[in-house]
């Protein structure tokens, strides 16, 4: 058993794939149960059922939802691109995401905006939200999370440049320490071609800043009847 424990305990590298057998539910429980002993809560408080069934619940969030990211590779995820020859700009806005700081063992939950400039390959929407997600349902910070996106999009999908944005709410900041509830951290990442100031770069951020824009997030309808009024001279 202890074996067993110091395997499921060694750290995974990013893009490795982890069967799910081998990380230990069982194992991953029972540590949560001693966790909860270690906390030294009021026996009524330990022995209730509510918390009976905690440590499997918790595993199960743990492994199938919060660092789920370790059994995904996401050059096996871009791998299915369809080849392209378009060179034009590809912007994918407000993905909400979910992570979990290393330092604290916290969440976050935020929006992430991603944009490339292919390279011979496309690669679907749905495929840019899943190496999102195999990323950031793991250990990591936000602004590594940043840097790993649009780092794979260059390396495994063959992109001329790749750029990511991140805005997230941390639990570690506004539960804990400075009890900053609302605070939000923002983090940036640019490879290739989109590390450079340019027109490819402006066009990113600009598209980002109309997906963000009040009125935007009103609805089509709303964006078109204040530009009738606006038109007309009307507030």
């Amino acid at each position: 058993m202890a074996a067993r424990q110091r395997l499921a305990a060694r750290r995974v590298a990013p893009g490795r794939v982890r069967s799910a057998d081998s990380l230990f539910p069982v194992t991953a429980a029972g540590a949560v149960a001693r966790f909860l002993d270690a906390l030294g809560l009021p026996g009524d408080v330990r022995g209730s059922p509510e918390l009976a069934g905690t440590p499997r619940r918790v595993a199960e969030a743990w492994l199938g939802d919060l660092v789920d990211g370790y059994r995904q590779d996401p050059a096996h995820l871009l791998a299915e691109a369809a080849p392209s020859g378009s060179r034009d700009l590809v912007v994918l806005t407000g993905i909400e995401y979910h992570s979990v700081c290393p330092h604290h063992l916290l969440p976050s939950r935020g929006v992430a905006h991603v944009g490339y400039l292919p390279g011979g390959k496309l690669a679907g929407f749905g495929q840019l939200v899943r190496v999102l997600d195999a990323l950031a349902h793991r250990l990591v910070l936000q602004e590594d999370l940043a840097r790993q996106v649009a780092r794979a999009l260059v390396e495994h999908l063959g992109a001329r440049g790749a750029a990511c944005l991140l805005e997230a709410e941390h639990l570690c900041l506004s539960v804990r320490g400075e009890r900053r509830a609302g605070a939000r951290a923002h983090a940036e990442a640019f490879e290739g071609a989109l590390a450079r100031e340019g027109a490819a770069r402006r066009r990113f951020l600009a598209a980002i800043a109309r997906a963000t824009r009040p009125w935007a997030r009103a609805g089509p309808s709303r964006a078109r009847a204040r530009a009738r009024r606006r038109s007309r001279g009307e507030r």
